[in-house]
């Protein structure tokens, strides 16, 4: 996920909530005294942000919409890593002073940084937010690919190798009693990219009651079931090879689906395809899987994950799976989708219609 707001990443259309009332995986014929409201918001992420609630008023809805999205707001620009806010201290700043000096930062930023530094630990290294460096080489390449697609080129591999030299996450130094954020190598960048969204979308639900969902570019969390009833949310998982279909739905009344795929954010190179997802091993574009699909409760994690588990092979994948407790579902680039004994239990019959969809 790229914060810069720049034709190479918006993808508004596939990341669009689509609300139909009657939508869901078995609905029930009761009638519910509360309707179901829709907001819309194009301002945070860089993306669009789709809100969805039952209320008993538009006035009670819109309240909830507007504290989800000023929450939002303040997560996008604190963990910027482009651009400059008046009287804001953000990643951006991080970036680019933490390497001379300790950066006195918002405890919403430590936070964060501690638990990417736990995913790190967890996944080792297979989502890392210290390869801002080699990160920031790809994102170039892919926009100036976009830009001027005939002169369309890969980065140098050298440039690459030396920008890994300095990814060590141990020397992302944090001093929770000062609140600063200091750079042991004065030539590390951060990249949050890989869980900032979801993290932010976690936060913005704290304390939001009822029938909820949310999606920040695909990133789907929902706060309860759709209805009162007790039916769930629909959330579709998009077709790589087809991105405007869904090859499978989810039910789902609490908690988050995540997905990260080949489909959206791409260049070519000499007819070839060349994605966003960065394996950190080969530093090229992960080559196991066109999506991997995570649904757990918390978005921040289901985020991560769905990085993570991109970049491993299958076997490495399912033991993480396992030790995380997140449910998964692959779809390879060869071979048959392969999904957690959990997903399965999730997996809609495809009559029903649909609430959302994931995808980034």
């Amino acid at each position: 996920m790229d914060m810069k707001k720049s034709k190479t990443t918006k993808c508004i259309v596939l990341v669009q909530i689509f609300v139909l009332l009657l939508s869901g995986c078995g609905l029930s014929a009761q009638p519910n005294e509360k309707k179901q409201y829709t907001k819309t918001y194009l301002d945070v992420f860089d993306t669009v942000t789709t809100i969805i609630g039952r209320e008993e008023s538009e006035e009670a809805f819109q309240k909830k919409a507007e504290q989800i999205h000023e929450t939002l707001v303040t997560y996008h620009q604190l963990f910027d890593i482009y651009n400059d806010y008046e009287g804001i201290v953000n990643l951006k700043t991080v970036n680019e002073q933490a390497g001379k000096e300790p950066v006195v930062v918002d405890r919403k930023i430590l936070d964060l940084l501690l638990l990417c530094k736990e995913e790190a630990e967890l996944t080792e290294g297979a989502v890392n937010i210290a390869l801002g460096s080699m990160l920031d080489i790809w994102h170039e390449a892919r926009a100036e690919a976009i830009e001027n697609p005939e002169t369309a080129k890969l980065p140098d591999r050298n440039a690459l190798e030396n920008a890994m030299e300095h990814t060590d996450i141990s020397q992302l130094l944090i001093d929770e009693e000062e609140n600063t954020v200091f750079f042991a190598d004065d030539k590390m960048k951060l990249n949050v990219g890989a869980i900032a969204k979801g993290y932010a979308v976690e936060k913005a639900i704290e304390g939001v009651t009822g029938n909820y969902l949310v999606s920040v570019g695909g990133n789907v969390r929902v706060t309860g079931p759709k209805t009162e009833e007790g039916d769930p949310w629909t959330v579709g998982v998009q077709d790589p090879d087809h991105p405007d279909t869904y090859r499978y739905k989810l039910c789902v009344t609490d908690g988050s689906v995540v997905t990260s795929g080949d489909y959206q954010r791409y260049f070519e190179v000499d007819g070839k395809r060349y994605h966003h997802i960065i394996d950190p091993k080969t530093l090229m574009p992960s080559a196991y899987y066109r999506s991997v699909t995570v649904v757990c409760k918390d978005s921040g994690r289901a985020d991560a994950m769905s990085t993570a588990l991109f970049n491993l092979p299958l076997e490495e994948g399912k033991v993480l799976a396992e030790k995380t407790g997140v449910q998964v579902l692959w779809i390879p680039i060869s071979g048959d989708p392969v999904m957690t004994e959990g997903m399965e239990k999730l997996i809609a019959p495809f009559s029903s219609r649909f609430s959302g969809k994931t995808g980034r």
